[in-house]
């Protein structure tokens, strides 16, 4: 392995690449009350995918952004599009069957050459390359479980190649490759079909916070400002839906947090897209940034607002990539959060059975981009009443014992042990303690606070009990937010909403 260097320094704000590296337009907020043929609440990749689909078909479409457009999941994606979405086969055959492992690769290949043709026949200008795609193991388990894998790739046809190594100083015990998948620059790619959007007629609306539907033949969105827009379907593609309608989706998924650098290297990237079949977690991809060839290094996944000092993470990537690859600069860094199903698989359909009007993609479990575009597609033809072969696969209404019931009571085991700890976990240090950038729980008018001292010193202070169901949140030291242990809301220093499912922002105490 070449000689471990000394630390390299990471940036001292998160900021991703992507959203630094594009224009993307801004549009208005809504003003007026709207009658339309869809309205879709999300402005990222599934519900930007979801509407231009939509307005080629002829429909009126708006689409109610929280924030501004792809400032969410989607800006912080490592931009993978791929249908090997780690050690996946192997444990849908056992859970759901063959015919349905196939049709999970066959929907995330469909995905892929919609995303490849779009680009090429739009010309669209997004950095897109093919690449092979590649899981590595470094234990025996890991082996094991990789020749599992690709005995499950032959069963189901798909093509893919054992080899004993692959081109890092990494030592691996076996690696499974799957040819001819891409990766890309998200943001460009879904500003192209942005304007293609607003081309046709379709409303894009910006910091639109949307808090309820009203249910009906007609359902209408209702937004924080009192606003209504009306359609005939509502697509609920804001990651975490909106609107639970009662499909408890809270229960039934769980936030996972990772973390991603962007750096120079001190040789030439190799080619291809690697992940780790053992923990933690390693990923990699070459980027270009400002023309010159650097490398995405990824990993780290654990539960929202649990585990270790968040800072940390980013400096295991760091060590690792020094070790493998040898680090000059670190240029960017970055975390993102994605929601897991209790059986790995999207919840892509009628958000419960009886309201068929209102349609949910979620749960995508750090694979997006190929799922967001599956998603977008079967939305599309829930909308217009046609049969798309993927839509019982991904339905949120399924229910498989295993391995659904364990997960699903392990998840809320977990949710109720936080609840009580939290509420019990009386802090020692106080506002005054804190230095400059520092946040921390302190204890406050003798109770339990939030505390946040910015760089003019002044201190931000705030309840920690999340909004959405009385959780107590937990200080990120990497990203500089307040994260909810129980369902992943997560706040900024101030309190502000930045994740759901909470809509309401953390009580101010000053």
């Amino acid at each position: 392995m070449p000689e471990h260097h000394s630390h390299v320094r990471l940036p001292e704000i998160p900021e991703a690449y992507w959203l630094n590296s594009v224009h993307l337009p801004t549009f208005p907020s809504l003003e007026d009350d709207m009658q339309v043929d869809v309205v879709i609440v999300g402005g990222g990749l599934t519900g930007i995918t979801a509407a231009y689909l939509l307005v080629h078909e002829g429909l009126r479409v708006a689409l109610l952004e929280a924030d501004t457009l792809l400032h969410g999941t989607t800006g912080y994606t490592t931009a993978k599009i791929t249908a090997q979405h780690g050690l996946i086969y192997d444990e849908l055959i056992r859970h759901m069957g063959k015919s349905k492992a196939r049709l999970y690769y066959e929907a995330n290949r469909d995905a892929l050459s919609f995303i490849r043709e779009t680009i090429q026949e739009q010309r669209i200008d997004c950095d897109f390359h093919e690449e092979d795609a590649c899981i590595y193991a470094t234990t025996d388990r890991g082996a094991k479980q990789v020749e599992q894998e690709y005995e499950v790739y032959q069963q189901l046809g798909v093509e893919g190649e054992l080899v004993d190594a692959i081109p890092f100083h990494i030592p691996v015990h076996n690696a499974l490759s799957m040819k001819r998948q891409a990766q890309f620059h998200p943001l460009r790619y879904l500003a192209h079909l942005v304007q293609v959007i607003t081309d046709k007629g379709g409303r894009i609306f910006e910091n639109a916070v949307s808090i309820d539907v009203v249910d009906g033949n007609q359902p209408t969105v209702v937004t924080r400002d009192g606003h209504r827009v009306t359609g005939a379907k509502v697509l609920a593609c804001s990651h975490f839906p909106f609107y639970d309608g009662q499909g408890f989706y809270f229960t039934r998924m769980q936030a996972d947090r990772s973390y991603v650098i962007a750096a120079r290297t001190d040789g030439k990237y190799p080619g291809g897209m690697y992940i780790s079949a053992d923990s933690p977690t390693r990923s990699l991809r070459s980027v270009k940034i400002d023309n010159e060839e650097m490398v995405l290094i990824g990993g780290e996944s654990h539960r929202t607002g649990q585990g270790n000092d968040t800072l940390e993470h980013y400096r295991a990537l760091e060590i690792f990539g020094q070790d493998v690859l040898g680090l000059k600069e670190i240029l960017y860094r970055w975390s993102n959060q994605d929601l897991i199903t209790l059986d790995n698989v999207a919840y892509i359909g009628e958000i419960t059975p009886d309201r068929p009007n209102v349609l949910v993609a979620t749960g995508y479990r750090k694979w997006g981009m190929t799922t967001g575009t599956a998603a977008a597609h079967i939305l599309r033809d829930r909308v217009l009443e046609r049969n798309n072969p993927y839509a019982p696969l991904y339905t949120p209404s399924r229910f498989y014992a295993d391995p659904s019931l364990r997960t699903f009571l392990a998840q809320n085991a977990n949710v109720a042990a936080h609840l009580i700890k939290g509420k019990f976990d009386m802090p020692l240090k106080s506002a005054d303690d804190l230095a400059k950038q520092e946040g921390s729980v302190v204890s406050f008018n003798g109770a339990r606070a939030g505390a946040y001292r910015d760089d003019e010193g002044h201190v931000h202070l705030v309840d920690t009990t999340c909004t959405h169901l009385g959780c107590e949140v937990e200080w990120n030291h990497g990203d500089r937010t307040w994260d909810c242990p129980c369902h992943g809301s997560r706040f900024s220093h101030s309190g502000e909403v930045v994740e759901g499912p909470a809509n309401r922002p953390l009580q101010r105490l000053n």
